[in-house]
């Protein structure tokens, strides 16, 4: 009897929050800056300096770990986390170790229609370390201190995942809610949302846990599914040739679309935390905690359910509008200037979203604000221009920054909805094609399409399609 396999996964996420300063000093956090550009002598680790923490990193975290239903510990205290790396300048890394921020929270997703519930061990602050360079050829490395102290918050997930797929949305889900937050952008191609996972199997139905490795270097959604699809298949091939799993990291090889061994950790490394001497308790009381509660958002789940309920839009819209909160912003805005949900919704996942794609650009930038691109769906609504049309306006509107009604007139683009009109243009197409008008009497229905299309080029497209089929049905029947 063949054996089968269940994957146990666990994850470790990595966010850089969005503060302007770094964690323990006054040094500026901004991305892309010069090497060594953005230190200090705090956040390089020079003897005799002392950090002070950064406020709003804890608020941030406070904001996270109550998002995310965790417990607030209200009593914490940092640590040091010894261990030597060229790029840890000062030989340890501050962070939590047995009183994280936050801590018994939990995260649900959907897959394949199945609501899944994974739950959150803690939610800790810690600094960043600095970055290796190979790049410079000739064997010789370089290492940019610019990260050193950049607030991030680590979010471990208990090894409640079960498949590649289920990761993915569990980083997609966690992703939105900090961008909602406004805590993390989210980045993972400049790394300020990192993941590493924790990978063993074990028989299904078994309550024992394998031997894990360790997965890192998954800086995009597909990346983590790939990786982890790899990692659980390696696993149980070695298993099922009589090999052994040994616990090691393993680093995500994606021009390779495998995983390969970085290093043995056939003994857990000892970091030897203890207390950080520089830094005072944390206390997080409760008038703390409820000030940072009042400030809490909508979350993607709730909004989601409301728009389906207060929309009436169906799933798909739902989860594509809220997945960022400024889109959903956006379309709530189109709406309350008067356009219809669905038309709103299928435009902004549409066109509005292919523009966007072309510039580059993010719909916070859009320039078709919500209410100039509500007047455009009411033209669409009310007959004054077709749909086919309206992406012309809409173009036009995108580059020129005028509203829909200039550009439809100065552009002649008003729907012909005259009978008499389209009487006439019928009547001219059916004259110049004799010979399919007969073929399409004598039972060739498929040329309505055809003449259909004859009589908008014939109007430039102008046409209002229902009128235009509603006469040409009648003409055509003789």
């Amino acid at each position: 009897m063949t054996t089968r396999y269940e994957a146990v996964i666990g994850l470790e996420v990595h966010a850089q929050l969005l503060t302007r300063s770094k964690n323990f000093c006054g040094c500026s956090t901004r991305f892309g800056k010069m090497p060594n550009t953005q230190t200090c002598p705090v956040c390089i680790g020079m003897p005799g300096v002392l950090p002070v923490l950064n406020r709003t990193a804890v608020e941030y975290a406070i904001k996270t770990a109550l998002a995310l239903g965790c417990a607030i510990t209200p009593h914490g205290r940092f640590a040091r986390k010894n261990y030597f790396y060229p790029d840890l300048p000062k030989g340890y890394q501050i962070s939590q170790y047995e009183l994280p921020i936050g801590t018994m929270g939990a995260l649900e997703i959907v897959v394949g229609g199945e609501v899944h519930r994974i739950g959150i061990t803690r939610v800790h602050l810690e600094e960043d370390a600095g970055k290796n360079l190979h790049e410079g050829g000739d064997g010789v490395s370089f290492v940019d201190m610019n990260r050193c102290g950049v607030p991030l918050m680590e979010i471990v997930s208990e090894p409640d995942i079960r498949t590649a797929e289920e990761a993915a949305a569990y980083m997609r889900e966690l992703r939105s809610i900090l961008r909602y937050l406004e805590v993390c952008d989210g980045n993972m191609e400049q790394g300020s949302l990192r993941c590493d996972a924790n990978v063993s199997i074990r028989p299904e139905g078994s309550a024992d846990l394998g031997v894990k490795a360790e997965v890192k270097n998954m800086n995009s959604f597909k990346f983590v599914q790939k990786a982890l699809e790899y990692e659980i298949a390696r696993q149980i091939r070695v298993i099922e040739e009589g090999g052994r799993i040994v616990q090691e990291t393993r680093l995500w090889d994606p021009d390779q679309e495998i995983t390969v061994s970085m290093r043995s950790k056939e003994e857990a490394h000892d970091y030897r935390y203890f207390p950080e001497p520089d830094l005072v308790p944390l206390v997080i009381d409760e008038a703390w905690q409820e000030e940072v509660r009042r400030t809490l958002p909508e979350l993607p789940a709730a909004k989601r359910e409301r728009f389906v309920r207060q929309y009436a839009l169906p799933k798909y819209d739902a989860d594509e509008l809220t997945a960022t909160a400024s889109t959903a912003a956006s379309f709530e805005a189109t709406v309350k200037a008067g356009a219809s949900p669905k038309a709103a919704s299928n435009w902004i996942m549409g066109e509005i979203q292919r523009l966007l794609n072309l510039e580059s650009i993010a719909i916070e930038a859009c320039p078709v604000s919500p209410e100039r691109l509500a007047e455009l769906l009411k033209r669409i609504e009310d007959g004054t221009v077709s749909g086919k049309l309206a992406k012309t306006v809409l173009e036009a509107m995108f580059k020129t920054g005028k509203d829909a009604a200039a550009i439809i007139a100065e552009q002649g683009l008003t729907q012909i909805s005259d009978t008499a009109a389209l009487e006439r243009a019928i009547a001219e197409v059916l004259a110049r094609h004799q010979k399919e008008l007969v073929e399409y009497r004598a039972g060739k229905e498929k040329l309505f399409g055809f003449f259909v299309g004859q009589v908008m080029k014939a109007t430039q497209g102008k046409a209002n399609p229902g009128l235009l089929n509603e006469i040409l049905k009648k003409r055509l029947a003789g």
